[in-house]
């Protein structure tokens, strides 16, 4: 069983650090065009949903946003043998795609959406974005875009809720008791 220790970011900072993400992503990329955001299931999608919101309000245009089911690229958890591979999508051939994810801790999720992109088209460019960065890399991965930086032990849980998901929105340490 987990144990709450605290409260890292209310409803009010998750929108605040989407809001700079959003941002720092117009910045860096002289605007929205050409953009793609790839959100990794499950709070990942709906963290995108939200960023290309804020991107179509501040630039007029919205970009679109798909979803990034990994699984079948994972390395470090079992495969379903049925989980099928999907097609070719063709907004991906040329797009700077933004993958999107809650929350960054070893990596290989990020790993995983970058070889799952790579399998659906070819990216001019492939960026990250992530609410939240706890460290403790297995991989070499480096977000583009961080909402906080958090650094964590491996005895604690960061636990990201939306609303679309969980009621609320806010991000919470939980301190596992083993």
């Amino acid at each position: 069983m987990a144990e709450q220790k605290a409260v890292i970011m209310d409803a009010d900072g998750v929108r605040r650090a989407l809001t700079r993400i959003t941002f720092e992503i117009i910045e860096k990329n002289k605007g929205a065009e050409n953009l793609l955001l790839a959100g990794i299931k499950t709070r990942g999608e709906f963290l995108a949903g939200r960023i290309a919101k804020k991107l179509g309000e501040v630039e007029g245009r919205t970009p679109p946003v798909i979803t990034l089911d990994v699984t079948p690229w994972r390395d470090d958890k079992p495969r379903a043998e049925a989980t099928p591979k999907p097609p070719p999508d063709p907004r991906i051939e040329g797009a700077t795609v933004v993958l999107v994810d809650d929350v960054l801790y070893t990596g290989r999720t990020v790993r995983a959406a970058i070889e799952a992109v790579s399998h659906q088209g070819r990216a001019g460019r492939i960026q990250l974005a992530v609410l939240i960065d706890r460290g403790h890399r297995e991989v070499p991965i480096r977000p583009d875009y961080i909402g906080k930086n958090l650094p964590t032990s491996r005895g604690e849980r960061v636990c990201v809720r939306l609303t679309e998901v969980d009621g609320t929105d806010n991000v919470v340490i939980l301190r596992n008791d083993a």
